[in-house]
């Protein structure tokens, strides 16, 4: 009887063994799946995250691109049509060609503020602002009724002047996108740019 019982211990033993380590193996698998499941996701994560960067990174590249151009364009063409106020050869096209820059100059302006980063906007908000400040006194003295200080030679510095902290601009800009290692804090900023009042 005693074999017997011993017999009848062994089997539940090997039973309850053989039972366990089923229950155990499964879940020592489910572990390794989940685990792995984990790393997939943590990669995919991972993944998303890097495209999203790279997507960011060019949306931030054209905005920059286009809105430099647009910023230089508006220039050119405000220095210009100061060029004709001087010599009193404004036409209505003339006027037109400069409002069409500086309409464009606006719609980038306004997606800009949309995607770029804070030290880029702060250098496109002191170029907007000079640039209105320009065009105004530009305006002024187009009319004839300059302001008061709104002559041509110091609506030209001012352009000038704005031309050089485009500069600045563009370098905060290519920082910013990672192109340039330079400092922008060591590259001179232009003397005189305080826009004023229109």
């Amino acid at each position: 009887m005693d074999s017997g019982l011993i017999a009848l211990g062994a089997a539940v033993v090997g039973v309850a063994g053989t039972l366990l380590a089923t229950v155990l193996s499964q879940r020592m698998l489910a572990r390794v799946q989940a685990a792995q499941f984990e790393r997939e996701q943590r990669v995919d994560r991972t993944r998303w995250l890097r495209e999203q960067e790279v997507a960011e990174l060019a949306r931030r590249r054209e905005c920059y691109a286009a809105a430099n151009a647009a910023y230089r364009r508006y220039r050119i063409g405000l220095m210009s049509f100061l060029w004709l106020v001087q010599r009193s050869q404004v036409t209505p096209e003339e006027r037109a060609t400069l409002e069409e820059v500086r309409n464009v100059h606006h719609t980038v302006f306004a997606e800009a503020q949309m995607i770029a980063s804070a030290a880029v906007l702060a250098q496109l908000d002191i170029m907007t602002r000079g640039m209105a400040s320009a065009y105004a006194r530009t305006m002024r003295l187009a009319e004839g009724t300059p302001h008061p200080d709104g002559s041509f030679e110091e609506i030209h510095t001012r352009l000038t002047d704005l031309t050089q902290r485009a500069d600045v601009m563009r370098a905060v800009m290519r920082a910013d996108l990672g192109v340039d290692s330079t400092s922008v804090a060591e590259r001179p900023s232009p003397p005189g740019l305080a826009p004023g009042p229109p």
